[in-house]
């Protein structure tokens, strides 16, 4: 009895475990987004599809504000903000988060470097990026999405360690895969 009740335990911790880190498949269509940025604490509408006119996105998603693992990666992302760019990428944080303490965040702990952007319950979802504790939140997820819309990378985890080099290491790939004339 012991046995049958432990190892339906392990396997339910580990379809939850599976679950908090589902995401879109490389290779899938990114879903566009309309939704309201905050740059340098000024807000402004963001169209992915209008982003992806000017080269690859980092779209990462993050489960709130000025929470710890949230500013160590925002500060992280500020860092090599100038290095995504200089690869003709283009930096985007996505969370739950009203705009107006996002104008905040994007100064405080974006460094002005980046936008942040309001998803929506329906852009979680859309991402499979729900975080299961609490479903109106999005995990901790990164995605570089090509220009075409395909999605070229991911990488999920609750620990900000590993977003940036990882989403880095890929559109410096495909960089070198379509360098500009």
């Amino acid at each position: 009895m012991f046995r049958s009740a432990a190892a339906a335990i392990a396997v339910t911790l580990a379809a939850l475990s599976a679950a908090g880190q589902a995401t879109l498949p490389i290779g899938a269509k990114a879903p566009d987004i309309q939704t309201q940025v905050s740059l340098a604490g000024v807000p402004k509408p963001f169209s992915l599809k209008e982003a992806l006119k000017s080269g690859p996105v980092v779209l990462y998603f993050y489960p709130a504000a000025f929470t710890t693992g949230c500013t160590i990666e925002a500060h992280d992302f500020a860092e090599a903000t100038d290095d995504f760019h200089k690869l003709g990428a283009t930096v985007i944080g996505m969370s739950a988060d009203p705009i107006d303490k996002l104008n905040k965040f994007s100064v405080q702990e974006c460094r002005n470097k980046f936008a942040v952007g309001a998803a929506t319950a329906a852009t979680i979802k859309a991402y499979d990026v729900v975080l299961p504790q609490k479903p109106e939140l999005s995990n901790r997820t990164s995605y570089v999405i090509a220009p075409d819309g395909k999605i070229i990378f991911v990488y999920s985890a609750l620990d900000p360690s590993g977003h940036v080099s990882g989403t880095m290491d890929a559109v410096r790939s495909w960089r070198a895969k379509h360098p500009t004339s």
